[in-house]
């Protein structure tokens, strides 16, 4: 499940009804926000929620709502709030400061419950069995880091989570945007370090191979870049690629779909179709180092290899049987781990700024 952040310290207008609009479009399902951010004035933050609710509901999103006891009842909800948040549009709370197990545990039955992935506790976990909890419902939602280098490292998330799961909870993380950043750092706000400035999908996909079940954009949005990668992605299982410096004879070859091929090459990526689409003799071009991420077609040289397409994953040498005829972009370099055996992708020519 694929979700994003929209925050309450602004009202809620038709910009926001159409970028929840595109963000459905683009395959998103769930809608996280905060009740509780202390940069902001909380005054009007109910009416927004509502507001919010709303949209959800027109959508068809979830809404996970990250929460305090304090943050409630500023907002002017009462001790035994859910009626009102179910009306609302509410489908979740992720219950952090103030809330007992037995709190917890009443509300699994009737809300989705996000529990704080990294302070959970193996006997507040005996306690929501003892109360009765519907596990089905409860999942453990980790924190975002604002302040570079605070946020987690890799091991440390891997075996927590594994801990998470034994324990028969779902895992849930952030990435960081890549448009509006969220202040007051405006930095990102990913879950992992090292994710703090990747490519938003590149670590949608890593989160998955560690088994995370629910990635969120922990920033306000995300750029039409990114929500065209994650469309095709989401929909298609298509990786969009950007490149640039694209010779122009190979475009038709280069700027298409391609397949990898099923048994993965540890160096390059490997066209399935590019040498079905070469229709004339691959003349040699001078010869160039073949960098990370360079695109390569073999010319006549390699013989029978003539016309295959390749993307270089590593750094490799030059040789006067490969012509180097492009390269994909800096940003997209991250998303190369990911075009496994039997996966789309296409290519796809950056649009030069003017």
């Amino acid at each position: 499940m694929y979700g994003f952040s929209f925050y309450l310290n602004d009202d809620v207008d038709q910009f926001c009804d159409s970028y929840l609009s595109s963000m459905r479009e683009v395959g998103f399902s769930g809608i996280f926000t905060s009740l509780h951010i202390p940069e902001e004035d909380a005054s009007k933050y109910r009416q927004r929620l509502a507001d919010l609710g709303v949209l959800a509901r027109k959508y068809h999103f979830t809404l996970m709502v990250d929460v305090s006891s304090g943050a409630l009842a500023k907002a002017g909800f009462n001790k035994n709030p859910i009626m009102d948040l179910l009306a609302m549009g509410i489908t979740g709370l992720r219950m952090d400061d103030g809330f007992s197990m037995e709190m917890v545990a009443e509300f699994s039955h009737q809300l989705q419950i996000g529990l704080n992935a990294s302070t959970i506790t193996e006997e507040e976990i005996k306690q929501l069995h003892e109360f009765a909890a519907n596990f089905s419902n409860l999942s453990a939602w980790h924190n975002y880091y604002p302040r570079p280098e605070t946020g987690l490292e890799r091991e440390w998330f891997v075996r927590k989570n594994q801990w998470l799961k034994d324990n028969g909870l779902k895992v849930q993380a952030f990435i960081s945007g890549d448009d509006e950043k969220r202040g007051p750092l405006k930095v990102g706000l990913p879950t992992l370090e090292e994710h703090r400035h990747r490519l938003p999908l590149a670590a949608v996909l890593d989160l998955q191979q560690l088994g995370v079940d629910f990635v969120y954009i922990g920033d306000p949005s995300l750029s039409k870049r990114s929500q065209s990668q994650f469309q095709a992605w989401v929909k298609n299982k298509r990786l969009l690629v950007f490149c640039e410096n694209i010779k122009e004879i190979y475009r038709d070859i280069v700027l298409n779909v391609h397949h990898n091929r099923p048994d993965v090459a540890r160096d390059v990526v490997r066209s399935r179709e590019a040498r079905g689409r070469v229709t004339n003799r691959v003349l040699p071009l001078q010869s160039l180092e073949r960098k990370l991420g360079s695109i390569t077609i073999d010319n006549y040289f390699y013989g029978r290899y003539m016309g295959e397409l390749q993307l270089c994953k590593v750094d490799l040498p030059m040789d006067s049987r490969v012509n180097v005829i492009g390269n994909i972009v800096q940003k997209d370099l991250s998303l190369l781990p990911f075009i496994g055996a039997n996966i789309e992708f296409e290519l796809i020519e950056e649009e030069v700024k003017q």
